[in-house]
């Protein structure tokens, strides 16, 4: 625009209006109206429950065979403490056992979506070795389960335990589950039995 002196004054004041309108905006309205440059809060999405929040990407393959499970018998198999000592929910007290892991279905809101187990079963079947590495031979196993405070989403929490679904370690969560919500046990003490020998856990209940 060539600005002489026969530019129309009034046209001259409207755009100035428009150019401090737009600077105020920051810059074409990358900021709401009324925010401030800094403030970003409002904007930011919450994590969701589980206590890790949504799984978004699997952890640094480990070297192949370089985690050992005890054995591949289901009746007797635990995971290698060093790849999988157990992770626990931070979500989860003793506190609040009856509004979280005592409600019916609890389990089922937290548990972390098939597309990132199944992922991570493939990952750790390598990484534990196993000479069969179909899948389908394995389940991919909460070592603490969700049922008494276990981490949904954290890979030191889950491992290819050899044998389908259910197995004789289920039974034992079962017990553990049952005994925690009814008292007689503590949320500590059934997380600890299960990571030193879920084979002997269910001895802490009758």
């Amino acid at each position: 625009m060539n600005l002489n002196r026969r530019t129309n004054p009034i046209l001259l004041t409207a755009c100035a209006a428009v150019l401090a309108t737009a600077t105020a905006c920051g810059g074409g309205g990358s900021q709401n109206a009324g925010t401030t440059g800094s403030d970003t809060s409002h904007r930011t999405k919450k994590p969701t429950s589980g206590g890790s929040g949504s799984p978004t990407s699997l952890p640094t393959t480990r070297a192949p065979g370089s985690c050992h499970a005890t054995s591949t018998d289901p009746a007797t198999t635990r995971p290698d403490p060093k790849c999988t000592p157990g992770a626990t929910n931070p979500d989860v007290t003793q506190a609040n056992i009856q509004q979280t892991v005592c409600v019916a279905g609890y389990t089922k809101k937290i548990r972390p979506p098939v597309s990132y187990t199944n992922a991570l079963k493939k990952q750790q079947i390598a990484e534990y070795g196993y000479k069969d590495t179909s899948p389908a031979s394995y389940e991919e196993d909460h070592f603490i389960p969700l049922s008494i405070g276990g981490n949904p989403t954290d890979p030191k929490n889950l491992w290819p335990e050899p044998g389908g679904s259910p197995n004789p370690k289920d039974q034992v969560e079962f017990k553990l589950y049952k005994a925690l919500c009814a008292g007689q046990i503590t949320l500590a003490a059934a997380q600890k039995a299960i990571v030193t020998d879920w084979t002997t856990a269910g001895k802490l209940v009758r």
